[in-house]
């Protein structure tokens, strides 16, 4: 064997061996993920049926649902996306873009703070300021997890749009574009994925909180009539069958995890997908 194919045959080794190890660090990572699931499929898979999915939850010792729970968390995060992703995005763009000064300074040492404030304080100050004058109701909780939503895509598109090359910016702005039309045609379409992930990413956060709902949203055991009604969530559902003391509803609350757990896997999922197609 000369040396040239001996070389081939050793960048040949290396490069397997360097993929078994990618494989098994990819394996470690997603091994959690597999795990949990396939614990709460097994503590709560004799409750899941289609009827758990569409039926409303019934009383203690009999087999319920949690279709009002799925709408009502879907309808609030749903309302809390339409104010945090543009507020977020906007101001990701402008401290990645404008952020030089005390007003940028004071922006981004604010939303640093926001993301550490726990959750339930979030729900605690919408309480006063919210419920206390107009009443539980989605809007209230939408409003607590727009603003836990609202500092993670900020920071997160900041520094997604800060990664875009500055000469990019420049061959934008030498064609005679304007710098918002840089912007919005080259910057954000050039993001558009990172931009995504980071979405989700909030998305997924709010989706499984518990603590600002039960001072915001409260819950219900129907499904509301209107915004302005105490709305039931999946996650303060789960919460209330978990300390209920019953075998039955704890079961249910097993269930209601792994709907939950899939639910945001195949909103990842389906995300992941559709930007692939438009790309």
């Amino acid at each position: 064997m000369n040396f040239k194919n001996w070389t081939y045959l050793q960048r040949r080794i290396i490069n397997w061996m360097a993929k078994i190890v990618l494989f098994l660090f990819t394996f470690l990572a997603l091994l959690p993920l597999i795990m949990i699931l396939f614990y709460v499929l097994r503590q709560g898979g004799n409750v899941l049926s289609w009827s758990f999915l569409t039926t409303l939850p019934g009383p203690t010792g009999s087999t319920g649902g949690m279709a009002n729970s799925i709408v009502g968390s879907l309808v609030m995060v749903a309302l809390a996306s339409i104010v945090g992703i543009p507020l977020g995005i906007v101001s990701g763009v402008y401290l990645s873009e404008y952020g030089v000064g005390k007003t940028a300074n004071i922006l981004r040492f604010s939303l640093d703070l926001l993301t550490c404030v726990p959750s339930i304080i979030v729900g605690i100050f919408v309480y006063g300021i919210v419920v206390i004058r107009y009443g539980f109701s989605a809007y209230a909780g939408a409003f607590s997890l727009a603003l836990i939503m609202l500092p993670i895509v900020a920071r997160s598109s900041e520094e997604i749009f800060k990664l875009m090359p500055g000469h990019i910016r420049e061959a934008g702005l030498a064609l005679g574009l304007s710098r918002w039309r840089v912007i919005l045609q080259i910057l954000l379409p050039g993001c558009r994925k990172a931009v995504l992930t980071a979405i989700m990413l909030a998305v997924a956060r709010i989706f499984g909180e518990t603590a600002p709902l039960l001072f915001t949203a409260l819950g219900n055991q129907f499904y509301a009539r209107s915004l302005s009604q105490p709305t039931a969530s999946m996650s303060v559902q789960i919460f209330n069958w978990a300390r209920s003391g019953f075998a039955d509803l704890e079961q249910q609350a097993w269930a209601g995890s792994f709907v939950l757990v899939t639910l945001i896997l195949f909103m990842n999922l389906a995300t992941r997908f559709l930007g692939r197609v438009r790309s």
